[in-house]
């Protein structure tokens, strides 16, 4: 197995004893996002005033360009940036008018879990939520719910935060999808870059939305958002980002862009495109394709899980390994349900030994940046750590 550690120098050297295997929750920035990072500041120092210029000009293109390749998007003029997916959610749900009935899972991520649960306090949404459990069955009891009434908006996530559970049935659940009816969103918060994706087939009827934070091994700023054309015209939640080139002219009515910048909120800090361009860039120097990397994951997940079974990880061995997916690629985290995953994860990382937990899930993340032999000294650890 080739090794890739070499385009991580910088964060691994930064804290050389630690034993990060977290990538699914704070990736390792590549060394090519520190060289994006001192673009960024390069551009405001030279540019200053003219650097939105830049900014709207190249950087945002590009960085339009690598996400609809990514994810098959025919049209890369359909995608919006902002510093985070929460700002869209907002902007989203502000297109319509409530009381707006939403459909979606006991598995979505704090963000869209907490804002859902609040909106629902006020009366703004009223929610059905399908159990992801039994994961065999989940997609077909999703769709059955659309069937029994359809939503007024859809929202999943394509892999579940906790357990890393998939939605195999995209075209199926689109098919529901009409810009004055139901409107479906797809959080891609661990499938964007974690495995190969092509949403071509749907990307005239489905929301999703994504960022550059953990397997784009961008960091933080740079949440997209993938706005099919004639759907939610004009977000109410909106900032001047959206009608950017009239700014100048003579102010009348609210005006929108009519492609993924009808989305855009107000002045924010690029610099995460730029790192994200400039990850991407290094990745096809390299020739390493998301495929490649999900391969390589993969391989060293089935290391790691038969190496916890067979107890080289101590007391882990009695926690139950979530495998909630049949075939096809997995979330590139190994799940762990136990009762004592969160004094788990306390004690590992006072040992620098970086996991994380939601709830009874403790959660190891492998990256680009792990070797196959890097699997036996952490399970060492982890037994030494937990006793």
């Amino acid at each position: 197995m080739k090794s890739y550690k070499h385009l991580f120098s910088r964060a691994l050297a930064a804290a050389p004893g630690r034993l990060h295997f977290a990538a699914h929750s704070h990736h390792l920035w590549p060394d090519a996002s520190y060289d994006g990072h001192m673009a960024a500041w390069d551009d405001a120092a030279v540019l200053a005033d003219k650097k939105w210029g830049k900014v709207f000009g190249e950087v945002t293109p590009e960085a339009q360009a690598n996400v609809a390749g990514e994810l098959g998007f025919p049209d890369p003029s359909t995608i919006g940036f902002s510093p985070n997916t929460h700002e869209f959610l907002m902007r989203l749900f502000s297109a319509r008018t409530g009381p707006i009935e939403v459909l979606t899972s006991d598995g979505e991520f704090h963000s869209f879990r907490r804002q859902s649960a609040r909106w629902e306090e006020d009366g703004y949404v009223t929610r059905r939520v399908v159990p992801c459990e039994p994961f065999d069955k989940f997609g077909e009891r999703f769709l059955a719910a659309m069937r029994e009434k359809a939503p007024d908006i859809a929202f999943l996530s394509h892999v579940m935060f906790r357990s890393g559970l998939r939605f195999d049935h995209v075209e199926e659940l689109a098919s529901y999808a009409s810009p004055e009816g139901t409107w479906i969103v797809l959080d891609l918060y661990h499938s964007f870059m974690a495995m190969p994706c092509d949403f071509s087939r749907v990307a005239d009827r489905v929301f999703l939305l994504g960022g550059g934070y953990k397997y784009a091994m961008a960091g933080e700023g740079a949440g997209f958002i993938h706005a099919p054309p004639g759907y939610a015209p004009r977000p109410a939640f909106t900032g001047w980002f959206a009608d950017f080139g009239a700014m100048e002219g003579k102010q009348g009515e609210v005006a929108y862009g009519r492609d993924g910048s009808r989305f855009l909120g107000a002045t924010y800090d690029p610099t995460g495109l730029y790192r994200f361009n400039a990850v991407y860039a290094a990745l096809k120097r390299e020739g390493v394709t998301t495929a490649d990397v999900t391969a390589r994951v993969a391989a060293l997940r089935e290391t790691l899980e038969a190496a916890i079974e067979a107890g080289d990880a101590g007391v882990l061995r009695q926690a139950q390994l979530l495998r909630p997916n049949a075939s096809g690629p997995n979330a590139r985290f190994v799940a762990l349900r136990h009762a004592k995953a969160v004094e788990w994860k306390t004690r590992l990382m006072e040992a620098n030994i970086i996991t994380d937990a939601r709830d009874d899930v403790l959660r190891i993340g492998l990256g680009l940046y792990h070797d196959a032999e890097d699997i036996a000294p952490f399970c060492a650890a982890v037994k030494k750590a937990l006793g």
